[in-house]
């Protein structure tokens, strides 16, 4: 498992879907998820430190676990299957560890109110993780970037299929700013 913050919350300049960037924590590999906009509201009012005069669903969430005696102890982003990102709520309870099935936008929201590690499974990250481009400071995908290192290794037509959907998705980001200290982008939607 690798740890990962939240780096920012971009809008997509094609189809003004939401994505929440990951960035890993040790190092300058990103993780960009597509979520809906509540969800990308959720964790934009808690990353603002925005107060809300009512609680907000995962406050709700986050008081029904607290309540119960429960401790969420992290979240991990655990899989990727069909351009469908999958998340597990951790919790300590009562001496025991649970996992929750969770949409990885749920999970990430209850995480910046509780405060807990968030974490990305190497396989995910490794089939959508990005990095920069040291020359043009483009994205390219992990995987391409892998391919470059490797000469000469082939990849399955169905992997090339899903690595251009993927690739058209992410040029449609405005991705300015990532990777720099003070993105002014950094938390807002």
């Amino acid at each position: 498992m690798i740890e990962m913050t939240i780096d920012s919350i971009r809008v997509s300049l094609v189809n003004y879907q939401r994505v929440v960037i990951l960035k890993e924590k040790s190092a300058d590999r990103y993780l960009p998820i597509w979520i809906g906009p509540a969800e990308a509201d959720a964790i934009a009012v808690k990353l603002q430190d925005v107060s809300v005069p009512r609680p907000l669903t995962h406050d709700l969430l986050k008081n029904f676990i607290t309540q119960l005696g429960g401790v969420v102890t992290s979240i991990i982003v655990n899989d990727l299957q069909n351009d469908t990102f999958f998340a597990k709520i951790i919790l300590a309870m009562n001496g025991h560890t649970i996992e929750v099935d969770s949409r990885p936008s749920d999970a990430l929201a209850l995480a910046v109110r509780v405060k807990a590690p968030i974490f990305a499974d190497e396989s995910v990250l490794g089939k959508a993780g990005l990095l920069l481009d040291k020359e043009t400071g483009k994205p390219i995908t992990a995987a391409e970037a892998k391919l470059a290192e490797t000469p000469g290794k082939v990849v399955d037509e169905e992997e090339l299929k899903r690595m251009s959907a993927f690739k058209n998705f992410i040029e449609g980001l405005d991705l300015s700013g990532l990777g720099k200290e003070d993105d002014p982008n950094k938390g807002k939607k």
